[in-house]
């Protein structure tokens, strides 16, 4: 079992950045696949980004690529979304999910565990 908390959201104007943070708690951590996703108001959760169990290998959505990068640090059971050059249409809740099997999946059915979002609001 593998708990998941965000932190790190925040409002920012657009073309700020932010760090979101995702601390996992749990001995199987470093064999989880993880991911973010988010959702805004009104729409379905999107995917947004993932990660291998390594680290050594991650893919974005076309919306956020060359802004969004996503990271993990094993030895510290956490995982990060550096996000750049926000848009207003990055406003969501975002959240950090995590697969128990190391898949790092687009689809949101892959994951077995979730954190409780942080809000990001771009404005413009």
């Amino acid at each position: 079992q593998v708990q998941l908390v965000e932190s790190g959201g925040g409002l920012v104007q657009a073309g700020g950045s932010l760090r979101l943070s995702c601390a996992a708690s749990g001995r199987t951590f470093s064999t989880t696949g993880m991911g973010w996703f988010r959702q805004a108001p009104g729409k379905e959760r999107e995917f947004v980004a993932a990660i291998s169990v390594s680290g050594d290998n991650s893919h974005t959505t076309d919306s956020v690529k060359g802004r969004f990068t996503m990271s993990r640090d094993n030895a510290k059971n956490a995982v990060y979304l550096q996000m750049n050059s926000l848009k207003p249409e990055d406003t969501a809740v975002y959240y950090c999910a995590g697969s128990r099997d190391g898949t790092y999946s687009k689809y949101d059915y892959f994951y077995h565990y979730w954190g409780q979002g942080t809000q990001v609001t771009v404005s413009s």
